[in-house]
């Protein structure tokens, strides 16, 4: 049983995965219209113990433009010639977008502006009331 290494602590067997070959897109000449080189792999999020709710969730709401209406993770690598070649780039792209999806997001500290920052945007907003207050039309008081 090999094991898939996301990261120190998730590690997905490689039967959870399952791997579909079809005909590659593009030019090729007569070897592509012959063969099925382009990888599919598929990772059911829904149904893997490989991985605990909340990293289920991370998953799911990092990569629901890759998952179908089942929770079925889906990507495709039609980069090479061969069939090992695009299963290997598959298998890479799988452990890099779900490194990506299980990496903690960090919040936001929140800082407070400088103080010649706060300046420049009180001259900046002076400068343009001065020059809106001198396109009016003179009042009669002032006359």
């Amino acid at each position: 049983m090999s094991m898939i290494y996301i990261n120190d602590k998730v590690s997905i067997p490689e039967e959870e995965l399952r791997f579909s070959f079809s005909r590659s897109p593009g030019p090729g000449g007569q070897h592509v219209n012959t063969t099925a080189t382009k990888a599919t792999v598929f990772f059911d999020v829904e149904k893997t113990r490989s991985l605990t709710q909340l990293q289920k969730v991370s998953v799911r709401g990092k990569l629901r433009r890759r998952m179908d209406k089942n929770g079925v993770l889906r990507i495709s690598a039609h980069d090479f010639r061969s069939q090992k070649g695009n299963r290997d780039a598959v298998l890479d792209r799988f452990v890099e977008l779900m490194r990506w999806a299980l990496k903690p997001v960090t919040p936001r500290k929140p800082t407070m502006p400088t103080l010649s920052s706060v300046r420049r945007t009180q001259d900046r907003k002076r400068r343009l009331a001065e020059k809106k207050r001198m396109r009016r039309s003179p009042r009669r008081d002032d006359w």
